[in-house]
Parts: C-alpha cells; structure tokens; sequence
C-alpha cells in the first residue's frame, strides 16, 4: 500500500519538540518517575531551588 505524499500518513511526527519549562527562580525544570507503592509516581523539580511539584505547569 503506498501512500501519496511522501509515504508519511497524516498523523506521523516529522519532527519532535520537547517544551521547557523554567521556575520562577530561573532554573530548569526537570520530570522524573519515581516508584511509591509499587505505582509509577511523575514529579517535577526545579534543578536550582529542588522545588518538586507534581506537574510542570504547577510551577508558573
């Protein structure tokens, strides 16, 4: 089966972007996976002050 076009369905990423975020102290905010209880906990934390929050966003 070819596609027209290219060959890439409609919905493939031709390219990747990752969004940083910044804390309000000015460091980098980094996303991590930690296991607590046996579940798969995402926290993020600021690189300079270690602030962890629980989303990227919580941090503006």
């Amino acid at each position: 089966m070819a596609m027209a076009g290219g060959g890439k369905s409609k919905n493939s990423r031709t390219a990747v972007t990752t969004q940083k975020f910044f804390c309000s102290c000015g460091g980098e905010i980094q996303v991590k996976q930690l296991a607590q209880n046996g579940k798969m906990k995402t926290v993020a934390e600021c690189e300079k002050c270690k602030r962890i929050e629980r989303r990227p966003s919580d941090f503006l």
